[in-house]
C-alpha cells in the first residue's frame, strides 16, 4: 500500500479536528510532518482531501469520500491487532460446536454472552446425531459438542453432562392407524413402519422387526411422520415447536424418555479459552434449560 498508516491516521484526525496543529499536538507531532503526510497523500491519490482557501481547513467531496475509506482501513487495523493479540494469548481462531437435535440448546442465553465476550470469533454451528458427533470432535473437525449421553466414549474423547430433562417421544401423524390405538404395544409397532435416525458413522438406534426408513435428520424423519408414512422417536422439544398441531403423541411403554446429554471434546485437542468458556456456560444453563423443558410456554 503506497499510503501508510500513519499517513491516514493524520489524515482523518486532521478532518475530524479541522486543523492540522490540531491533529499535530493531538498525535505528539510537528505540524509540518502532518502537513507533509496530507500532501503526499493527496499526491498518492491523485486527489485533493482538503481546501485550504478557507481559514480552517475543510474536506473536499473528494475528502468526504476518502475518510469513509480511512476509516474502514484503520478499523480493520485495529481488528487484526486486537485477533493476533487473542491468538497470542492462546485464543483460538475459530470455533466448531456440534449440537445434536436431542438438546434444545438456549441459544438466547449463550450466544448473546458468547458475542459480548468474543465479539471477533468465527463462530460456526454443525448438527449431527449420536456417533457422527463423537467422529467430528475426534477428526478435529469440531472443537466442542453435544449429543445425547454415549454408554461409553473413545480413551481419546472428554465429556460432561449438560442438561438432565431432555425428552423423546413416540409421535405419529394424526391419521396415522397407530393414532386410534387404545393402548400402544410392542405388536401394534411392529405392524407399521418404524422411520429411524441413522448416521454416517453407524447405526445406532436399536433396530427393530418391521419396516423402516432413515435419516441421519429428526427434522427429515418429523415430515415423514406428519405425512403418515410411519412411527418416529422425537426429541420432544421439536415436536412442540414444529408440529404441535399435526403429530400424536404415542404414550406407554416407557415413553416417552428422559435423555441425559453430555459434551464432548477432544482431550489430544483440548479446549482453548472460548471452547472452555462455552462449556461451561452450557453447564451453568442447563437448570435453566431444564425448566424451559418443563414449562415450554414460557
Amino acid at each position: 500500500m503506497r499510503h501508510s498508516l500513519e499517513s491516514l491516521t493524520m489524515f482523518a484526525e486532521a478532518a475530524s479536528l479541522g486543523s492540522f496543529s490540531a491533529a499535530a499536538r493531538k498525535l505528539g507531532k510537528q505540524q509540518s510532518t502532518v502537513s507533509e503526510a496530507i500532501a503526499n497523500l493527496e499526491i498518492d491519490l491523485g486527489l485533493s482531501l482538503f481546501d485550504r482557501s478557507t481559514r480552517r481547513p475543510t474536506l473536499t467531496e473528494h475528502g468526504k469520500a476518502m475518510l469513509v475509506h480511512a476509516q474502514q482501513i484503520m478499523e480493520a487495523n485495529d481488528k487484526m491487532e486486537r485477533a493476533a493479540n487473542r491468538l497470542a494469548e492462546g485464543l483460538e481462531s475459530h470455533l466448531s460446536l456440534v449440537v445434536s437435535d436431542t438438546y434444545q440448546v438456549p441459544l438466547e442465553l449463550v450466544l448473546g454472552d458468547f458475542e459480548r465476550r468474543y465479539p471477533d470469533l468465527e463462530l460456526e454451528c454443525m448438527v449431527a446425531e449420536h456417533t457422527d458427533v463423537v467422529a467430528l470432535v475426534q477428526d478435529g473437525r469440531a472443537h466442542l459438542g453435544l449429543v445425547a449421553a454415549q454408554a461409553d466414549y473413545p480413551p481419546d474423547i472428554g465429556f460432561q453432562s449438560i442438561a438432565e430433562h431432555s425428552s423423546i417421544g413416540l409421535y405419529v401423524g394424526k391419521q396415522h392407524a397407530l393414532a386410534a390405538e387404545p393402548q400402544l404395544s410392542t405388536a401394534a409397532l411392529h405392524r407399521h413402519r418404524e422411520l429411524r435416525l441413522n448416521t454416517y458413522a453407524g447405526d445406532v438406534i436399536q433396530r427393530r422387526r418391521g419396516k423402516a426408513w432413515s435419516s441421519s435428520s429428526y427434522l427429515l424423519l418429523m415430515e415423514m411422520a406428519e405425512l403418515g408414512f410411519g412411527w418416529v422417536e422425537l426429541p420432544s422439544w421439536i415436536r412442540r415447536r414444529f408440529a404441535a398441531d399435526s403429530l400424536v403423541e404415542l404414550k406407554g411403554m416407557g415413553w416417552p424418555k428422559s435423555v441425559q446429554v453430555d459434551a464432548v471434546w477432544s482431550r489430544r485437542r483440548g479446549l482453548g479459552p472460548a471452547g472452555s468458556w462455552l462449556l461451561e456456560t452450557l453447564v451453568k444453563t442447563q437448570d435453566i434449560a431444564g425448566a424451559a423443558e418443563k414449562n415450554p410456554a414460557q
